[in-house]
């Protein structure tokens, strides 16, 4: 069957941020860079790079018949968990902000959870999509599917990494969500999510620090609430057109590492609230464009695909929004295409080729 063309608004969309995310990169780490690597542009390189490797590799995607996802779905979900398994054993995975999450590659790092989470998208979907009668029933249908989520949830805590996890775990309710499970189960794994994030935070007492620093930043402002309140300190003066490209004061020092989780920050001090709208904007854009495609497919695992991994972008920016004008506390979640780092553009481009492989399919 003769391939159509795929979505070319959704493509550009995402082309669009994803430079002006660089840009930005450049704006947020410059200073730094130069202080610390003796080279200004040392993190526009490598997200550069990133950038086109990424391009290319969505591109090809978008020509792989989307069947060949639920075909391997099982090989994809099992290599996932291989690579979860081995990022724990130390020599192989590598430590970065107390977290053993990455693999090392040369100066570069890789974030298996950040795989794990396409893999598990690609899964849920087949699994919903197989068993829709089923899905009825909550011993049937839904606590299998969940067993399989939670394996994955308690492996890639042990790292530990909450930001990712608490992204899966909300993309793939999401999912379950939408094929048609009764409200009131919703209610009860909300209680109970509520009483496991409890327990982690008394098992874990940095998060209950993150947990005070985000009611009141101010009762520790050279420790837990420091990051928080740089950012904030970054958003207010923003204004409605902010203070102008490159003429960020927080980047100076302040704010750490302002090109990663708290680029946002930047964005708003240096563009005010036009360069929220637009980020804003930009990323609604691309959930309605996936949507459009969603609905248009006739085949169910397509659809759930297709959603899984657009609600998947959603939440993750919407949370690390949430976290950098202190909506919620302090997670660790990269704003998608905007953040530096390999591993989180790099799925973040996969997630589109995907979704462009579908609405190339449906246009044929």
């Amino acid at each position: 069957m003769k391939k159509g063309k795929f979505d070319f608004w959704l493509l550009g969309a995402v082309i669009l941020i994803s430079i002006f995310g660089i840009v930005m990169i450049y704006s947020a780490s410059s200073i730094w860079a130069e202080y610390k690597f003796n080279d200004s542009l040392k993190f526009v390189k490598s997200q550069s790079i990133f950038f086109i490797v990424s391009l290319i590799l969505c591109l090809g995607i978008s020509n792989i018949s989307p069947s060949f996802w639920k075909k391997n779905a099982n090989k994809i979900l099992g290599i996932c968990f291989i690579l979860l398994i081995l990022v724990l054993i130390p020599g192989i995975g590598t430590v970065r902000n107390g977290s053993r999450s990455w693999f090392g590659i040369g100066g570069l790092g890789i974030q298996p959870s950040e795989f794990a989470k396409l893999g598990l998208i690609i899964f849920v979907s087949k699994y919903l999509s197989n068993n829709r009668k089923e899905m009825r029933s909550i011993k049937k249908g839904v606590l299998p599917i969940l067993g399989i989520i939670f394996l994955f949830f308690f492996l890639i805590m042990l790292e530990p990494d909450f930001g990712t996890a608490m992204v899966i775990v909300l993309t793939l309710l999401s999912l379950i969500f939408i094929s048609g499970v009764k409200l009131s189960f919703f209610f009860k794994i909300g209680l109970v999510g509520l009483g496991g994030i409890v327990l982690l935070i008394i098992i874990a007492p940095y998060r209950m620090a993150r947990i005070v620093s985000y009611l009141n930043p101010w009762s520790d402002p050279l420790g837990s609430g420091f990051q928080i309140i740089q950012s904030l300190y970054a958003i207010g003066p923003g204004g409605l057109l902010g203070q102008g490209f490159l003429n960020s004061h927080q980047k100076h020092f302040y704010l750490p590492e302002p090109q990663t989780d708290f680029i946002f920050s930047i964005i708003s001090e240096e563009f005010g609230f036009l360069g929220v709208l637009i980020v804003v904007s930009f990323f609604f854009f691309i959930f309605y464009r996936s949507l459009k495609i969603a609905l248009k497919t006739n085949d169910l695992f397509l659809k759930f695909l297709t959603f899984g991994l657009a609600i998947g972008i959603l939440i993750q920016a919407t949370l690390n929004l949430c976290v950098v004008i202190g909506l919620i506390p302090v997670t660790g979640v990269t704003l998608p295409f905007f953040s530096y780092g390999g591993s989180s553009l790099l799925t973040s481009f996969l997630s589109i080729g995907i979704i462009l492989s579908v609405s190339r399919e449906e246009n044929s």
